[in-house]
């Protein structure tokens, strides 16, 4: 069974595998009937979808009906204007059929133009606070991915005090010294202020190269394997630490079977050992797909 932890300050204890609900992107409901009870059997009670994620919203409608009470339940808004973020979570609510969720996320917060709209007058944090006086959410969180992110997370944790983090966690990327630091540093403004940290891209390999089909996920992820267990305990051996699962549904029975093992960081040499055999290479540079 996947362990639990304190999900920052919200009173919830999250099993430490979160299910990234973008693996249901373009299931049919049958497929993902069929998957989700492995939920269940894992220990796993805590959901991550986005209004962005194609039908992923739909697909957990009727589990949630079933299971409402089991899970944690969060989203997330792209949207920065404030009546416009509104919209999509009042759309989220309808398209899972529930009349609130545990967390609504800022969806990739990360270019400076979008950043001062969000923050901004009419903007969606404040949309977002209404919704949460409202009881549409609970809590309110911000997402974001490359390597610009965790600088622009300890900026909006200036200007908002958001519950919860999302950001990218992996071996390769954390060879970047600058983004070590900035993560280093915004773990530790989140360890004070008991903010939820929440990562993703644990098992990222590389970016796609040729026109390998299909494509499960936006890169290419660890075959399932010593190197994608190692690549999970990486991440899992940070208590602070939750894990998202891929949306590649074929790894998240691996990924929740390298989740409930005992948790042991690998070395540094082992890593490098797996980057090398596996063609690892970080995913961002600093410019190119940090929108993604």
């Amino acid at each position: 069974m996947v362990e639990r932890a304190e999900f920052g300050r919200t009173g919830h204890q999250s099993s430490r595998a979160i299910f990234g609900a973008a693996a249901l992107w373009r299931m049919s409901q049958e497929q993902a009937d069929e998957l989700l009870p492995a939920l269940l059997q894992a220990g796993v009670n805590h959901l991550d979808v986005a209004a962005a994620y194609g039908d992923a919203e739909l697909r957990l409608a009727p589990w949630l009906q079933r299971h409402r009470g089991d899970f944690f339940l969060a989203t997330k808004t792209g949207d920065r204007v404030g009546a416009d973020a509104r919209a999509s979570l009042e759309r989220s609510l309808e398209r899972l059929g529930v009349d609130h969720v545990d967390l609504i996320q800022l969806h990739n917060l990360v270019e400076e133009d979008e950043w001062q709209v969000a923050h901004g007058p009419g903007g969606a944090v404040e949309a977002l606070q209404r919704a949460r006086s409202e009881g549409l959410t609970r809590f309110i969180g911000v997402t974001g991915h490359g390597l610009r992110i965790a600088r622009m997370h300890l900026r909006s944790l200036e200007r908002f005090d958001f519950d919860s983090v999302l950001f990218p966690y992996n071996f390769s990327l954390l060879a970047d010294d600058a983004y070590r630091a900035d993560v280093d540093e915004l773990r530790a403004v989140c360890g004070e202020r008991r903010i939820a940290t929440q990562t993703i891209k644990s098992v990222a390999r590389r970016r796609w190269t040729g026109d390998v089909q299909p494509r499960f996920s936006w890169y290419e992820p660890l075959p399932n394997g010593p190197a994608l267990e190692r690549a999970v305990q990486y991440v899992l051996a940070q208590p602070q630490l939750f894990l998202i699962t891929s949306s590649d549904a074929r790894l998240l029975r691996p990924i929740l079977e390298a989740a409930s093992s005992r948790v042991q960081l690998p070395s540094d040499a082992q890593l490098r050992d797996d980057w090398d055999a596996q063609g690892v290479q970080p995913l961002f540079d600093g410019a190119d797909l940090e929108r993604i």
